[in-house]
């Protein structure tokens, strides 16, 4: 199984930007390149919820919160995804996880320990 390692959150005035990166350890670098790759999201209080996704190919989808001010991206030579996210606002205030899809036959679903992003007005 990965091991997923979240980093770059911080605290940043409303309109300003971070990168998160997350980086997998483990023996596989095959397997990372053929493994859909997700940001997620938490604040207090509510659910975790979907940001953004990358598939092993490229292709991106996103919340649509995210949409238009984040972009997911992925380095398979490093085994990292990142998240870059621009026009920051104070709902992005959150804990933000990084996933790794599993599939059936294969990898379990995997999840980091998280980065904090804290927005400030």
């Amino acid at each position: 199984q990965e091991e997923l390692v979240e980093s770059g959150g911080g605290s940043v005035q409303s309109g300003g930007s971070l990168r998160l990166s997350c980086t997998a350890s483990g023996d596989s670098g095959e397997l990372f390149r053929l493994t859909a790759m997700g940001w997620y999201r938490q604040a207090p209080g509510k659910q975790r919820e979907p940001v953004a996704a990358i598939t092993s190919v490229g292709l991106t989808n996103y919340s649509d919160s995210a949409q238009g001010r984040f972009t997911i991206s992925r380095d398979n030579t490093k085994k990292t995804v990142y998240l870059q996210m621009n026009d920051l606002k104070s709902d992005d205030t959150a804990m933000y996880y990084c996933k790794l899809y599993g599939w059936e036959n294969g990898p379990p679903d995997s999840w980091g320990r998280g980065t904090q992003v804290s927005v400030t007005s």
